[in-house]
This record gives structure tokens, C-alpha cells and sequence, in this order.
């Protein structure tokens, strides 16, 4: 019986400050990839390293205080039966239990100024659980907080593909704000091939669970859509297959 694997002899290193956007068509592994950095999947074979240390069997859970993670549906980053000051106190003391801070004058006027900076009036709502909030408010608390809580490493999981139009303008100027602001490293994995080819210092291709292809420096700010596209064709002797990705 053939033997499908979702990650093929994938061998990365990240390095502080890097900013690696992600491409590539449906299938080619880019999710399974954070699946597996993250600690929602064991690799069969091989390590993961963070900061120096083996975390290759480090739980998800442990992870989570070193690792961000972003994913498409905005439901996903925030609890959405808690008020909006009280998902602001848990993110701020991400890995420590909830009971032993209190929510203090000092620490609502913090969280309230930071939720001002998505001038989605919002600050004027600390009391209101989550769930009244829409889709794209909600992923733009979720990048906020995953930003308080300081990770090594952020994942963003095509965290603009679900939202609206408004929203899915606000949401990346928001993300790379933040990511600049506070030197984030980061992995993004988008389906826009331009703004793959504009964000970032780095850019790797995806295909059947291999990076086939990636860039930097001036060979990357030199890349255009058609330009990838033929790279892709050149590797793989086919065409790319998703439209949606190439014209985004």
C-alpha cells in the first residue's frame, strides 16, 4: 500500500526577527507544517527545536506559552462565553492560572488602551462577552492578545481568509503593525501570491508536503507572481494548480 505523507524530509531553520510568508496550492502541506511546530502532531521522524532546546516532545499545551497560533476562523483565538477585559487577563499571563491575578484599575486601563489601538471601538465594550462581537472583531482581539503574551514564535494560518472585506484589510495592516512594532518572528501562511511576494524578509513554496522553492534578499524582492508561477513550473513539470492563490 503506498504510503501518503503529509511532510516530506522538510528541514527549516527560523531565525529571530524572520518574517516567512508561506504559498502554495490546497493539500501541499503548509497547515500540517504548523501542526507540527505547533505540537497538534508528532513528526514520525526528525526534531524541532526552539530557542536551542528539543521541543519535539513538548505538548501542545506547554508550547502554546512560546507559540502563538492564528488560525482562519475567528471563533477560534477567544472565549467567547468571557467578557472581552477578562480574555485580555488571561492572554497578558499566558502558562499561569486565572484566579491568582485580579483585575486591578491599573490593568483595565492597560488592556483598554491596547484595544483602543484597533479603533474598532471596542474599548468602550471591556464588559461584554466575546461572543457579541463579529468575525473580524474577533480576530483582530485574537492577534492583540497572541501580541501581549509576547511569544518566541507566531503562526498565522491564513488568519484574513474567513473575514470580510473591511476586516480582511484591517486584520494584515494590523498584523504587520505588530509584527514590526514588536520584532515578532513570524510564519504566515497566505493564499495572496502578492502580498506572499511583499510581506516578509522570507518566502518558502509548498508543494505535496515538500518546500520546494524559497527566497530572500534581493531574490526575493525581485519575484513577481508570474515569476513564481514558472518557478513552480520548473520544479514540478505542471502547473500551479490554484487559481485562487495565483490571483488573490
Amino acid at each position: 500500500m503506498d504510503e501518503n505523507r503529509a511532510l516530506k524530509g522538510v528541514n527549516l531553520t527560523v531565525r529571530e526577527g524572520d518574517f516567512i510568508t508561506i504559498i502554495g496550492s490546497n493539500g501541499a502541506g503548509k497547515t500540517t507544517l504548523f501542526d507540527v511546530i505547533a505540537g497538534s502532531l508528532k513528526p514520525a521522524v526528525g526534531t524541532i527545536h526552539l530557542n536551542d532546546v528539543d521541543i519535539t516532545r513538548v505538548k501542545e499545551h506547554q508550547r502554546a506559552k512560546h507559540i502563538g497560533r492564528i488560525f482562519q476562523n475567528p471563533l477560534l483565538g477567544t472565549a467567547g462565553s468571557m467578557s472581552l477585559e477578562d480574555n485580555m487577563m488571561i492572554s497578558s499571563r499566558k502558562g499561569f492560572k486565572w484566579p491568582v491575578f485580579g483585575l486591578t484599575k491599573k490593568k483595565r486601563e492597560y488592556f483598554r488602551s491596547e484595544v483602543a489601538r484597533l479603533d474598532m471601538g471596542l474599548e468602550d465594550r471591556m464588559k461584554e462577552n466575546v461572543r457579541m462581537f463579529s468575525g473580524g472583531q474577533r480576530q483582530a482581539l485574537t492577534l492583540l492578545m497572541m501580541v501581549l503574551s509576547r511569544p518566541d514564535l507566531i503562526l498565522l494560518d491564513e488568519h484574513t481568509a474567513a473575514l470580510d472585506p473591511k476586516n480582511a484589510d484591517l486584520v494584515p495592516r494590523l498584523t504587520l503593525d505588530f509584527i514590526r512594532e514588536h520584532k515578532l518572528t513570524t510564519m504566515m501562511i497566505i493564499h495572496n501570491m502578492s502580498h506572499a511576494i511583499q510581506y516578509g524578509n522570507r518566502i518558502f513554496m509548498m508543494d505535496a508536503g515538500e518546500i520546494i522553492f524559497e527566497a530572500e534578499g534581493d531574490e526575493k524582492r525581485a519575484l513577481t507572481i508570474d515569476k513564481l508561477v514558472a518557478k513552480f513550473h520548473e520544479l514540478r513539470a505542471r502547473d500551479f494548480e490554484s487559481d485562487e492563490v495565483r490571483l488573490s
